[in-house]
């Protein structure tokens, strides 16, 4: 094949108007990008090539220059559930985390991580492995994602923290994303 990959400079929200011409199956980390170079389950490589890093979501799609649609499909990827008596309160010790959460009538589901399996699991909270397609909420606002911030291991993310994580008082962190910041009060 001779000349340039066919490129994709926009992304269009599902759900889709028009039938797309193939799909790109992605992991929720893959799932947000500026720049990659993909190949779609029907074979054919394009890049993303994005005016800023944009995160997917499952029924999404990329547009390419010509105007068709590859589609976004979220893969199956390890990821734990989460059951219990008190799914309000599970859920609220993984958001305070930080942690992207995929809530669901009588589950939650969290990419795999064992320092959250065993607190989850302190809570009285059943904790399964399970291999499935991971769409968590967005941010806030109902878009974006949820910057991870865990204090389960060790992690450096540009900042001080300067404080022990015992959480005997209350202090505030002040995180700088995609040129904001905003900052969390913790106990």
């Amino acid at each position: 094949m001779s000349g340039a990959l066919p490129k994709a400079l926009e992304i269009q929200r599902g759900p889709l108007q028009a039938e797309p011409s193939d799909r790109v199956v992605m992991t929720y980390d893959a799932r947000l990008l500026r720049r990659k170079r993909l190949t779609t389950a029907g074979g054919m490589s394009f890049l993303a090539d994005l005016s800023e890093a944009v995160s997917l979501g499952d029924g999404d799609a990329f547009v390419l220059e010509d105007g068709s649609l590859i589609a976004v499909e979220a893969a199956a990827e390890g990821l734990l559930s989460v059951t219990g008596d008190h799914l309000p309160r599970l859920a609220w010790h993984i958001g305070n985390r930080h942690t992207p959460c995929q809530i669901e009538t009588d589950r939650l589901l969290i990419q795999r991580d064992h320092v959250l399996a065993r607190m989850l699991a302190g809570l009285g909270a059943m904790v399964a492995e399970v291999e499935e397609p991971f769409t968590p909420e967005g941010g806030a606002y109902g878009h974006g994602r949820t910057m991870g911030h865990d204090h389960g291991h060790s992690h450096d993310h540009g900042h001080d923290h300067g404080h022990s994580h015992a959480h005997s008082q209350s202090h505030t962190h002040v995180h700088h994303h995609g040129g904001h910041s905003h900052g969390e009060e913790e106990e």
